[in-house]
């Protein structure tokens, strides 16, 4: 087990848990969701539909897809099983577990961790894993996720803190599954 991706992976669960912990049971939005819904009120409808596009399975399960023929065509079996393995635990769990385990709502609808963000982190999570440059990977990931955060609150998807803890969880997932995922290490040189 990797050391680094496995202690990733239990503080980010800790984080999902805490601030689950903390809005269970909610229906309604905290202060710091109030203040980022306000602060992107004025945002126009067809601005925040083109926001939120990286969150849709029609982009990312062609990305999932792209990604695992990419690793397989380089002959990396492990980085295209958590191309694909990572973002399926990680919406399973958050669908079937999380959302009903922490019942937070809004509109009638079971809102935490914000599956759009789980969706979209998990498969950001692995191209930053698995992708080079990795400070290219991080930056333009960060920036897609800041960009489809404000559409899904600007749309009443979610709250912010919905995102945060959706981001949190699929980093958890991914990273856990990348520290349990056994890696090939090249055999010493014989000459």
């Amino acid at each position: 087990m990797s050391r680094i991706p496995a202690l990733v992976a239990v503080l980010c669960a800790l984080a999902t848990v805490a601030l689950g912990l903390v809005y269970a049971g909610g229906h309604s939005p905290g202060a710091l969701d109030a203040g980022a819904a306000q602060a992107i009120a004025g945002l126009g409808h067809t601005t925040l539909n083109v926001l939120v596009l990286p969150t849709e399975p029609y982009v990312l399960i062609p990305a999932i897809v792209v990604i695992a023929g990419a690793c397989l065509y380089l002959r990396r079996r492990t980085d295209a099983l958590l191309a694909v393995a990572g973002p399926a635990l990680a919406l399973a769990l958050n669908t079937w577990v999380l959302k009903p385990l922490f019942d937070r709502w809004k509109n009638d609808i079971l809102v935490y961790p914000s599956g759009h963000t789980v969706s979209l982190v998990t498969v950001l999570v692995v191209l930053v894993l698995v992708a080079k440059p990795k400070v290219v990977t991080v930056v333009l990931s960060v920036v897609l996720l800041c960009c489809a955060a404000i559409g899904m609150i600007g749309l009443g998807y979610h709250y912010l803190t919905d995102i945060v803890g959706g981001t949190f969880f699929a980093t958890a997932v991914v990273t856990g599954v990348r520290a349990v995922t056994p890696r090939r290490v090249p055999a010493p040189s014989a000459g």
